[in-house]
């Protein structure tokens, strides 16, 4: 099923309820179903395309959307985002940000399409001072309108590369995840840990086996790599040929456009990512319709009852003034989603700080390891850059398991919160952007290498002793202070001097190199660890301020309500059949809207 336009009938009682809230004067309730309205009339789906270098995600997309939208070259690859999207006309254009800047200081550049690549490649030229950190493509394609949104990721070198944590911070705010591998290899081990982070960040995740149409052995990597997703999940894979699509586009052949493969994966995004990304807009929408639709009929029956019934007034006001008293008590620190969100958030930072303390400290030991094993003075360059592999590595853990337990807090706060509650703010702690930024580099370690002058000084100071020593003692018995004796003693004891000054020396730069290590991560821990305080400490600010709201406007009703009942109750007998006619006009109507939502829900069920 294809999102291809949005629910009209939704977005008709939305608005219809929004304009019965501004009549009524409730604001807060205008502003939700705004909010609401906003979401279905704009339901963009990203789905990210992610993988190794040259596995030929750019092709990819180009043939899903059959344009050339994505640069794709042999030599150069893609070194930021490009998003591809629909419009009527289409455009290009890049963001570009000032270094050093800020993401509130990124302007949004048009540009020709034919350059395009020479913005997005790592070979790309750029305005000194300025850097482009995305691209975005838009073009009028049937498969893109009904919201889909493809980006084409930067290649990443395996879970353990830097650039892999920007990669996976995106992954967050994605619908879905298309993991791309070519079919001259089954999966590596670093894709298959990559693939498993990508599962427990974002809710879709499919594979791609590409290049069908040059590895006549496509079909047993295939199979491989079928059973290696078998073991860690229930992920789709699909073979293509993005030249066949091409070619099939190029020339209207249905039979080659079959071939590709392509059909499958259309098919996948259509059901399972936009219809997907569809029902879930619908449930958020019809969740606030009933809501909204509850708060205002409750403050119209009260008044409504108070004026038919007089004499239940003084029954009716005590159940309503009970009724607020328990709101404004959920509303206070003291409530219970308010202590289990304060005291989960304090556990949190406390076993993520030690999640990441121990992650870290296990690099640190293998590092020791290694650097005990031997000279690190000539591999000081590969250390550094396996240190900033399993650094990246560990970080990326951490802040991928804070977020999964940030959403289970969430989830827990909502239910003490409300029973049936949905709609709750999972907000993304997993995103590493910059998180490895404010950390220096691991400082330069000196190579150990002596120049032949320092090795003939140090040769000849010890041979001196060594000679100077023998000379004496022989002279005793009539020999000269330089004799063969002599000599020989010189060169034994010169030697064992050199062999003591170089393992000193060693054992100096193996100490310097452990001492940089610990500094190194001791400064990872303090300024990630300060990042994870700081995204949970958003996590707790915005469950906060979510259910928050829907406690004060549980309140604001319930007030009103006993505002309406006693200005009913005072209300003169002149005035009350004309107000009784009015409320009960306005209830009607609110009636007749509820009345259409559960057809709404059932539309839902039956295609989730």
């Amino acid at each position: 099923m294809a999102a291809s336009a949005p629910p009209g009938e939704l977005v008709r009682l939305v608005e219809q309820a929004r304009s019965f809230s501004g009549a009524v004067g409730r604001t807060d309730l205008a502003k939700r179903l705004d909010d609401t309205r906003a979401r279905l009339l704009d339901p963009h789906v990203r789905v990210i395309v992610v993988g190794q270098f040259k596995q030929g995600k750019s092709k990819l997309v180009n043939a899903l959307i059959n344009a050339p939208a994505c640069a794709v070259d042999d030599d150069v690859a893609t070194a930021v985002p490009t998003s591809v999207g629909y419009a009527e006309e289409p455009s290009a254009a890049v963001f570009m940000r000032p270094e050093g800047g800020g993401d509130d200081t990124v302007q949004r550049v048009p540009i020709a399409f034919d350059d395009l690549a020479s913005y997005v490649s790592d070979r790309a030229e750029v305005p000194e001072g300025r850097s482009v950190v995305g691209a975005e493509v838009l073009l009028p394609r049937e498969i893109l309108k009904g919201g889909l949104r493809l980006v084409d990721s930067p290649g990443v070198g395996g879970l353990e590369s830097t650039r892999a944590l920007a990669t996976l911070a995106a992954l967050s705010t994605a619908h879905a995840v298309i993991l791309v591998s070519d079919a001259s290899q089954e999966y590596t081990e670093p894709e298959l840990t990559f693939l498993q982070h990508a599962m427990r960040i974002s809710p879709n995740v499919a594979a791609v086996l590409s290049k069908t149409d040059i590895y006549p052995q496509w079909r047993d990597i295939h199979s491989i790599d079928r059973a290696r997703l078998d073991g860690i999940g229930d992920v789709p894979i699909f073979a293509v040929s993005s030249d066949l699509r091409l070619l099939a586009a190029e020339h209207q052949d249905r039979e080659l456009n079959d071939e590709s493969g392509f059909p499958a994966l259309v098919a996948h995004l259509r059901r399972d990512v936009l219809g997907r990304a569809e029902l879930l807009h619908r449930r958020g929408a019809v969740h606030d319709l009933t809501t909204v639709v509850d708060q205002l009929s409750l403050s119209l029956r009260s008044e409504l009852n108070a004026l038919l019934h007089p004499e239940d007034t003084p029954r009716m006001l005590a159940e309503l003034e009970d009724a607020k008293a328990r709101a404004d008590e959920f509303r206070g620190r003291s409530a219970r989603w308010q202590v289990t969100l304060s005291d989960g958030i304090a556990d949190l930072i406390a076993d993520t700080e030690h999640d990441l303390r121990d992650r870290l400290r296990k690099v640190q030991r293998d590092g020791e390891a290694a650097i005990e094993e031997g000279d690190p003075g000539p591999i000081w360059d590969q250390i550094a850059q396996w240190l900033d592999q399993r650094v990246s590595a560990a970080v990326s853990e951490t802040f991928v398991w804070t977020n999964e337990r940030s959403q289970w807090l969430s989830e827990r706060v909502a239910d003490e919160f409300m029973a049936g509650e949905s709609g709750i703010p999972l907000i993304d702690v997993g995103d590493v952007t910059g998180v490895l930024d404010p950390v220096e580099n691991l400082q330069v370690l000196d190579e150990g290498r002596m120049s032949a002058a320092e090795k003939i000084y140090i040769g000849v100071r010890g041979s001196y002793g060594g000679v100077l020593m023998v000379g004496l003692a022989t002279s005793l018995v009539g020999l000269t202070l330089i004799n063969p004796l002599s000599l020989l003693a010189g060169v034994l004891v010169g030697r064992r001097a050199y062999r003591e000054d170089m393992s000193g020396r060693l054992t100096r730069r193996q100490m310097e190199a452990k001492n940089l290590l610990r500094r190194h991560i001791e400064d990872v821990v303090f300024q990630v660890g300060k990042q994870l305080k700081d995204r949970l400490r958003l996590v707790q600010r915005a469950s906060r301020d979510h259910f928050g709201t829907i406690a004060d406007e549980l309140h604001r009703s319930l007030s009103e309500s006993v505002l309406a009942a006693k200005h009913a109750a005072a209300t003169y007998t002149a005035d009350r059949d004309g107000r009784v006619t009015q409320l009960q006009t306005r209830l009607r109507q609110i009636d007749a809207l509820r009345a259409q939502i559960p057809a709404l829900q059932a539309v839902s069920e039956r295609t989730r």
